[in-house]
């Protein structure tokens, strides 16, 4: 610790270095901490940083751990898929929080009412008496019971009409709506993408060479078993990487740029559409840096973007596709945020945040790191290989 700074700024400092992963799961740990009880000393000031670094999480989103104990199990299983997100915004491998309660209020109280009460009663006995094997039994049991009720449900479009209806009497919007049609696609693949999530290593420093040859080989086996579960697969591996932007290997392998419609019909495009997902999500954090004056945290945002803009760039030729239109309108929302949110920035400083030194990796260092990696990438990868070979 430097010895000007206090233990608050040490520890600012200290998370402020930490992952955006990391961050997030930090967060969400110690909002259940509290929410138990439990003395945490700077609880205060982790939630306020945490928080600061994620304006777009509402603080108004029930945790899950203020479900009763009958829906919290119930849920479980859809752990790695959850986003703080708005269900507007949660993407096709998300489910939003908020979705969580309306969605159980319908499930219980209207689609399986009494089938739900007797469930509930098992959970709560099972707790009591700490018999976690029953326990897993009943979920196991009600979710497959779930599974065909919701499938039976939606089969029709008058049956799916007559839930819509049921369902926004609790509350429940188009959007939430949404989440359940993927909560029973997560149901419905749950033997598959838990036996995916077993095969991953719990943290992908890299996803390159013989990692991403693992990863991709892991996906292939479930997309020829459950095709319609991959984005949550790939959203499962976004929360193990260190980098996330790397899922972007996973849609182009190539060493070379590859036109936008060859990606797109490859069975894992929709990464590209996840990579500029995380970075319509720097923005609400950049402007927060900038609204709280944190120079040195919003330069650090601003080139994490322009080094995924780099990535996405160097990989596919963009040129005329919808995924170049998102980029730039994601970058225009940059540069607005620079405009508008700089005026609270003390004098001189605005400079800083415009540097072209921002986009190092346009610089020749830059281009000759990325031409390290390509080499690399197509020695140690059989696939990029293969692929190199083919253009």
């Amino acid at each position: 610790m430097n010895r000007n700074e206090t233990p608050t700024e040490n520890l600012r400092g200290y998370l402020r270095q930490l992952t955006p992963a990391t961050r997030a799961r930090l967060l969400t740990e110690v909002e259940r901490l509290r929410q138990s009880g439990e003395d945490l000393p700077g609880a205060e000031i982790i939630l306020a940083e945490l928080r600061a670094d994620r304006p777009d999480i509402p603080l108004e989103v029930p945790p899950v751990d203020k479900l009763e104990p009958a829906a919290r199990h119930f849920f479980s299983v859809l752990d790695p898929y959850l986003t703080n997100r708005p269900p507007e915004r949660a993407n096709d491998g998300q489910i939003a929080r908020a979705s969580l309660q309306p969605l159980w209020d319908w499930i219980s109280r209207d689609l399986m009412a009494s089938m739900a009460r007797g469930y509930a009663a098992e959970i709560k006995q099972f707790i009591v008496g700490k018999r976690q094997r029953e326990l897993d039994q009943a979920v196991l049991a009600f979710h497959n019971k779930a599974a065909k009720y919701l499938e039976g449900t939606l089969a029709s479009a008058t049956g799916a009409e007559q839930a819509r209806a049921r369902f926004r009497k609790y509350g429940g919007s188009a959007a939430s709506f949404g989440d359940l049609l993927k909560i029973l696609r997560v149901l419905k693949a749950r033997d598959a993408l838990a036996q995916f999530g077993e095969g991953m290593p719990a943290r992908i420093d890299r996803l390159d060479g013989d990692r991403l040859d693992d990863v991709l080989d892991a996906l292939d086996i479930l997309r020829a078993a459950k095709h319609d579960a991959v984005p949550f697969a790939l959203a499962n591996i976004v929360s193990r990487l260190r980098t996330p932007w790397h899922l972007l290997r996973l849609a182009t392998s190539a060493t070379e740029p590859e036109p936008a419609a060859e990606v797109a019909a490859g069975p894992y495009a929709y990464a590209v559409a996840m990579v500029l997902d995380q970075l319509e999500d720097q923005i609400a954090v950049l402007r927060a840096a900038l609204r709280n004056q944190h120079v040195r945290r919003a330069k650090e945002i601003l080139m994490a973007i322009y080094d995924v803009e780099y990535a996405i760039r160097d990989s596919i030729d963009l040129a005329g596709s919808p995924w170049a239109a998102r980029l730039d309108a994601i970058l225009q929302a940059v540069e607005h945020a620079l405009d508008t949110e700089q005026i609270n920035l003390p004098a001189g400083l605005n400079h800083v945040l415009r540097s072209p030194a921002l986009r190092n990796r346009h610089s020749l260092t830059g281009r000759l790191t990325r031409l390290a990696w390509k080499c690399r990438d197509a020695v140690t990868s059989p696939r990029t290989l293969i692929a190199s070979f083919r253009n």
